[in-house]
């Protein structure tokens, strides 16, 4: 097939790939930069990046706003002319201040989901900053187009669509996850039907991509042969010299099986996919005492009393590179890594694939 590229309005990625983001502190600027150099679309997650910052835990939200800019400013640097993203959870406390932030350090592309972005337009408005809802369902695309639409007439620039098969947060019922009940290509057709009149309306093209289980370059064939623009892929980046967690975190993740690959219960009331760990195995029978609270979710996404462990936490002990204790989000396809390679290798053997589908 021909490779096209991902046009985003102005926004041109020559290769249609959008790396997820992953957090707490495994895709910051050194593998978004690292993506967008190889044509990609590089994507920072916002999630507590700045959990290794001297004052994190004194004032995590100062620490946060201050490593994100950080983290923009050296990715866009970096990345030459690439493109950088910022994934970040509605779910998140003070989410105008994080998007204010990443728009005053000069971030190309919005990406936000766990939940709906129902604002996400008035923050940006007259910037040149894209923005993106991830969306798992029609109905949840149907509500955030119409709502952008009435209430701030405008529209969506870019939607992304996580199926079943994907890492971190999930839209879906966990007896429809654990029953196979979600077809990723069906939503996707449905999907690309329903914005069709926001790009009649709008005079603009909208560009759909999917993601979750998207692995190969045949998956992203498969995919864009079915009307999708592109696709987002995380998980395989992880086990690569540019991710950024600690080594213990990419070598956790080579040579698991498909049983090593769990759904888990998340604080933020979500379902999600993880390596089974020692603290996968705990939380099925017990709570983690939470020692802090870094009050990093709004309330109605995390009950301080009765979750079963503190995600933050977890994600942090994770990214510092204790693989037992802490949290391995990751997509269904993460037993199929092997070793540690280069974003380029990676890249380049997904082109291949691509060309020869």
């Amino acid at each position: 097939m021909e490779i096209k590229p991902l046009k985003i309005g102005d926004l041109v990625a020559e290769l249609p790939i959008i790396q997820g983001g992953m957090g707490v502190g495994i895709s910051r600027s050194r593998l978004a930069a690292a993506v967008a150099n190889e044509g990609g679309i590089g994507v920072i997650s916002s999630a507590q990046i700045g959990y290794d910052e001297e004052d994190f835990n004194k004032n995590p939200l100062t620490a946060n706003i201050r490593a994100l800019k950080n983290h923009i400013i050296k990715a866009k640097k970096d990345a030459k002319k690439g493109i950088i993203g910022l994934n970040i959870m509605v779910a998140l406390n003070n989410y105008e201040e994080y998007v204010k932030a990443a728009i005053e350090a000069g971030i190309d592309l919005i990406i936000s989901g766990a939940g709906l972005p129902t604002g996400l337009p008035i923050l940006v408005k007259n910037t040149k900053v894209k923005i993106a809802p991830i969306v798992s369902s029609l109905k949840a695309c149907k509500t955030i187009l119409k709502l952008w639409d009435r209430k701030y007439e405008t529209t969506a620039d870019l939607v992304v669509i996580e199926g079943p098969k994907a890492g971190g947060h999930l839209g879906f019922l966990l007896e429809d996850l654990e029953n196979n009940n979600v077809e990723l290509d069906q939503i996707l057709v449905e999907v690309l039907e329903e914005v069709k009149q926001y790009e009649s309306k709008y005079n603009k093209e909208i560009p759909v991509v999917v993601a979750g289980g998207i692995y190969t370059g045949t998956d992203i064939g498969k995919f864009m042969n079915l009307g999708a623009s592109g696709v987002q892929m995380a998980t395989r980046f992880i086990a690569t010299y540019e991710c950024d967690a600690h080594e213990n975190y990419k070598q956790a993740f080579l040579n698991r099986t498909k049983d090593e690959i769990e759904l888990v219960k998340s604080p933020v009331g979500m379902p999600g996919r993880a390596i089974v760990n020692k603290l996968v195995q705990t939380i099925k029978h017990e709570k983690v005492k939470v020692r802090k609270c870094y009050d990093c979710l709004k309330r109605d996404h995390c009950d301080r009393v009765n979750i079963p462990y503190c995600i933050t936490n977890k994600l942090i002990e994770a990214a510092e590179g204790d693989v037992d204790n802490g949290l391995l989000f990751c997509g269904e396809n993460a037993y199929r890594l092997k070793k540690i390679v280069s974003v380029k290798e990676i890249i380049d053997e997904l082109k291949d694939e691509m060309l020869a589908y």
